[in-house]
């Protein structure tokens, strides 16, 4: 039963994880009100995983990689097929994409140089993807149920890319601090018998 239930996170990634090609499929087809329950069964989903995996101690390699790649590919695909069919500025998605990018390329640059790579979300990533989510399910709400405000969604997007900026260029930082830590610090960068000995 244990081993039935570790699996269950998993299983509930996957599943979120394939709800962003039927998200996108949803949309395409006019079918708002099914893009709109997909989304909500989604977040549910992610509510569900994160519980089950503190409550009975779930955790796994797999489960830590997975999460976060099935919340944001569902994410970035409701972001691209709201913008091709302009209920979200173009700008903005490039804006969340490339941040997106940004923080995977610089991921993997700090773990070059350090060979290790210890990513915590900070608060602000946080607030970010809270943005994102919140603005994503403004919009499939207003396409499902027929009503729109055009102040709410305007505050909505640019709070999206403020945050989506601040998030950015403070793992930027972050990273760039810890590779000048880690060659402060690491054996022939300084010092007797270093460079510039």
């Amino acid at each position: 039963m244990r081993a039935v239930l570790a699996q269950l996170p998993n299983a509930l990634s996957l599943a979120r994880l394939a709800c962003a090609p039927a998200m996108v499929w949803a949309i395409v087809a006019v079918e708002h009100a099914a893009a709109f329950w997909i989304f909500v069964s989604a977040g549910v989903s992610d509510a569900l995983d994160g519980f089950l995996a503190k409550r009975f101690k779930l955790n796994s390699v797999l489960g830590a990689y997975l999460d976060p790649i099935a919340d944001k590919a569902l994410l970035v695909a409701t972001y691209v097929v709201l913008a091709a069919y302009a209920w979200l500025p173009v700008w903005l998605v490039a804006l969340v994409v490339f941040r997106d990018l940004l923080i995977v390329g610089g991921a993997l640059l700090v773990r070059i140089v350090t060979h290790s790579l210890e990513m915590r979300p900070m608060m602000i990533s946080k607030i970010n993807t809270a943005a994102q989510i919140a603005l994503a399910a403004w919009v499939l709400t207003g396409l499902a149920f027929g009503f729109h405000d055009a102040a709410i969604s305007r505050v909505a997007i640019y709070g999206v890319a403020a945050t989506t900026v601040l998030s950015g260029a403070a793992y930027v930082i972050t990273g760039w601090r810890r590779v000048g830590a880690w060659e402060s610090t690491s054996p022939g960068k300084s010092g007797p018998g270093g460079e510039g000995a």
